[in-house]
């Protein structure tokens, strides 16, 4: 076809998905239901054209567009690696780690499910063979929810479900080629068909290796990306490149899911990206790829509804009956998930609680899209598969996606509000009442001062407050006559977005890059973990979410036993030092959010919700602050060099900010502005290097600081110092198990342990030592110690401990009080006496 047709077809398209977009929104339609009603039609009426008498004059369009150059591989190749990219890029992965339960349910069993049911419908109902029939099932089981993601978001409906319908629409996809390319091979012919032992073999070589294809690509491109820190759209060429190498590549040299490998390298892109890459470029980077995945998605919807005339030509009554059992198999297998298995996993605690209409209206918002044609086309392309097959399989996988696109797409709007979920609920509508009241009598002060300010006339001044008070008495009555909001019910509120201001000042402090990039993702979710528990437990759940975010995780605990036993330091270092950037970042953010209660939350919520507020950041505060503490005492010096990094970043940040104010005024050229820019870079990259955290404790230091080891000279503390070991606990660790035996005494660097003896717990803190009675005694240990805050523990030997013992006066006088308070008597074995016979 010649290219300027094909220019000229293309450049026409963007016309017609410009003009789709203000188009479904006056009519309420889901954009993609526009999409293919338009393509469709565009398709029709060249069709038609070509075979009418009534003019000649369009033929070559009518033509150009029938015969347009698309194939199944366009869309599977081209268009597919953009969504799916896209898609990883915005979300939230941590946060998605929490639903990964229902997330795979609705990706994974929903789709075998929706094969099983449509293929065996098929089966009962038609004269396809089996393996056809479920080849029918695994075209259409794939879902696209950007409709009813889209109204979800507009009416406020809980995050967590936004994210399991996103995880969904990521990964079913993936199911449903699988299954796809496994039931295409039982219907081709002339090729042996595959083993149902040897197909289920071949799924972990497809999931692995797509991961594994993914992953490489994926490290690659951050590598070459962090290497063009300073050049933003040679980064953004370079993501341009990931997913579609990553999918050719899985697929042609490891032989795996293409599908897998985009995903994977999205979202390690997505988990590492924001580390290595600055914040504006970040942005720039996922506002590119949102525009691209804009065109894909439009594109490939429009281009595919091109071909649904052309698909359903041979259509006959029997094939419209065998359409309508698809659409009930298929609706009836999603409503067998989300009716039955996923309440079962909520029973579980392994899924969030869906009201039930939320799940109608996922169910009617399983709308199939341009997947399922595009696969369907692949089928109609192939010479190896039967025409009556091919003919069948266009006609019932284009029939049932027009179905969803048609009927339930049109609807969906009319069932949200059916269901209710188009209004506030109560709480929401008082709330708003008040907010309204509150903004409005602000707004009147602020216009009050600026007509003031600038001399406005002062009837007009006056014709306008009357109007403005009138609007004014009306919100204030509808506040004042609404329902009466319970003091828990404020708390929540205001607790949802008091985590919501924290949001919105780290996000700050990354575009400012007072915050380590690295970190970014990390405290982002914690504030996402904040808004969540507030929302749905109210102040438990805040105070839940906020425990969480200071928890040492399974991570850290992995990285104190590579420390402790394999003496691997690498991991615990980077976690402690990232802990030392994230905390200094939480206690500026905190301290800030108290000018947020007391200036927003006080004037909606009341005095008395304020005051809770600020006891609960107090807490907070005083929790980060003694978390700070203890590491400034394991670390002495680092976490000044990181006050004093912060305080060059921010610097950094304002004079940057005086010579863009300085640059946009016209006070410095062009040429200036560059060359202070470039200078600020550099040192800007000199700034953003963290200093290195040394995990070796400086022992000599710290034995100078114990007051047992004040009476030791100067010559003994070296050899002490080298003859200890150093051990990280984590609350919870167990440090002397109970009736083990007794081979070395713990001195408690920092931190705090809590010893159970004889039913008593006693605790103890920096300075003191535990084990030594044990040690001095024969009889095996009656008693456990655990950590219970994070602690830096210093290990002596059985033989070099009792040499010190008989050296220093001051660690026998403690080891004397720790007996006596326990009821033992150790004074005949500090006598160098035999050995006691008391139980320790």
């Amino acid at each position: 076809m010649d290219v300027i047709l094909v220019t000229a077809v293309i450049a026409s398209l963007f016309l017609v998905i410009a003009a789709a977009e203000p188009l479904a929104a006056r009519l309420r339609l889901p954009y993609s239901a526009i999409l293919a009603l338009l393509g469709t039609f565009i398709g029709a009426a060249a069709i038609f054209l070509l075979r009418t008498n009534i003019t000649d004059a369009l033929n070559p369009v009518a033509a150009a567009i029938i015969n347009f150059p698309i194939r199944s591989n366009v869309f599977l190749y081209v268009f597919l690696p953009t969504l799916l990219f896209q898609a990883t890029l915005g979300m939230n992965l941590r946060r998605m780690l929490d639903d990964w339960v229902p997330i795979l349910v609705l990706a994974i069993v929903a789709v075998v499910a929706a094969t099983l049911f449509v293929g065996l419908a098929l089966s009962w109902t038609s004269s396809l063979p089996l393996m056809a029939c479920f080849l029918v099932g695994a075209i259409v089981s794939t879902t696209d929810p950007s409709a009813v993601v889209g109204i979800f978001r507009s009416i406020a409906a809980p995050r967590r479900l936004v994210r399991i319908i996103e995880g969904e629409s990521l990964l079913n996809d993936a199911a449903a080629i699988a299954l796809f390319g496994l039931f295409m091979g039982f219907v081709m012919e002339g090729v042996p068909n595959p083993t149902p032992l040897g197909a289920l073999t071949q799924f972990p070589m497809l999931l692995g290796g797509g991961a594994l294809a993914g992953w490489l690509a994926a490290q690659g491109a951050i590598g070459a990306m962090a290497l063009l820190e300073r050049y933003e759209k040679a980064q953004l060429s370079v993501s341009i490149a990931l997913p579609y190498l990553a999918y050719i590549g899985s697929e042609q040299i490891f032989g795996a899911s293409g599908v897998i490998a985009v995903v994977v390298s999205g979202l390690t892109l997505n988990l590492v990206g924001p580390g290595k890459i600055p914040p504006t470029a970040w942005a720039n980077l996922k506002d590119v790829w949102d525009i691209l995945a804009h065109w894909a998605g439009a594109l490939i919807f429009i281009l595919a509804a091109l071909l649904i005339p052309r698909l359903l030509e041979d259509t006959n009554f029997r094939d419209f009956l065998l359409i309508l059992v698809v659409v009930a198999a298929a609706i009836a297998a999603r409503g067998a998930i989300l009716s039955g298995l996923l309440p079962i996993l909520r029973v579980l605690r392994l899924s969030p609680k869906i009201e039930r209409p939320y799940r109608v209206a996922i169910l009617w918002g399983g709308l199939r899209g341009a997947l399922t044609l595009a696969l369907a086309l692949a089928v109609t392309e192939s010479f190896r598969v039967p025409i009556e097959v091919k003919r069948v399989v266009g006609i019932l996988a284009t029939g049932f996606t027009l179905f969803t696109l048609l009927v339930q797409g049109t609807t969906l709007t009319w069932v949200i509000k059916k269901l209710g979920l188009d209004k506030l609920a109560p709480l929401d509508q008082a709330l708003s009442n008040q907010v309204v009241a509150v903004a409005l009598q602000s707004v009147r002060e602020q216009v009050s001062t600026t007509t003031d300010t600038y001399g406005l006339d002062r009837e007009i001044v006056r014709s306008e407050a009357k109007r403005f008070g009138t609007r004014l008495n009306k919100a204030v009555k509808a506040a004042e006559e609404g329902d009466e909001i319970l003091d828990r019910d404020r708390i929540t509120l205001g607790l949802i977005a008091l985590a919501g201001a924290e949001r919105d000042a780290t996000t700050a402090r990354i575009r400012e890059r007072t915050l380590s990039l690295r970190l970014a993702q990390k405290a982002l979710s914690d504030c996402d973990q904040l808004i969540e528990g507030a929302r749905s437990d109210g102040r438990t759940g805040y105070q839940r979410a906020a425990r969480a975010s200071a928890r040492y995780g399974m991570p850290f605990r992995t990285a104190l036993f590579a420390h402790n036993r394999l003496r691997v330091s690498g991991p615990l270092a980077r976690m402690t030092a990232d802990r030392f950037d994230l905390l200094l970042s939480q206690r500026q953010i905190l301290r800030d959010l108290e000018g947020f209660i007391d200036g927003r939350i006080r004037r909606i919520h009341g005095r008395r919700v304020a005051d809770l507020l600020r006891e609960l950041l107090s807490r907070r505060r005083e929790a980060i602050e003694t978390s700070l503490e203890g590491l400034r005492l394991q670390y002495p010096g680092y976490a000044e060099e990181l006050e004093r990094r912060f305080i060059r970043r921010t610097a950094l940040r304002l004079e940057e900010g005086e010579y863009d104010t300085m640059h946009d005024d016209g006070l410095i050229g062009a040429e200036l502005y560059t060359a202070l820019k470039q200078d600020l870079a550099r040192r800007r990259a000199m700034a953003e290097e963290r200093p290195a955290l040394d995990l070796s404790v400086q022992r000599a230091e710290l034995v100078r600081q114990f007051p047992l080891f004040a009476d030791l000279e100067e010559k003994e503390i070296r050899p002490l110092a080298r003859a200890l070991r150093t051990r990280y606990a984590a609350p919870g660790d167990i440090i002397i198990r109970r009736d083990s035996s007794a081979r070395a005494v713990w001195f408690i660097a920092s931190g705090a342990l809590e010893q159970q003896v004889g039913g008593q717990s006693i605790r103890l803190g920096r300075g003191e030592m535990c084990g030594q009675l044990a040690l001095l005694m024969p009889k095996r240990r009656r008693s456990e110690v655990r950590a219970i805050a994070p602690s830096t523990l210093l290990r002596l030997d059985e033989s070099r401990f009792k040499r010190l013992l008989k050296r220093s006066e001051k660690l026998r006088e403690a080891v004397r009080q720790s007996a006596k308070r326990r009821g033992l008597d150790v004074s005949e074995f500090l006598g160098e006496a035999p050995e006691i016979s008391q139980e320790a």
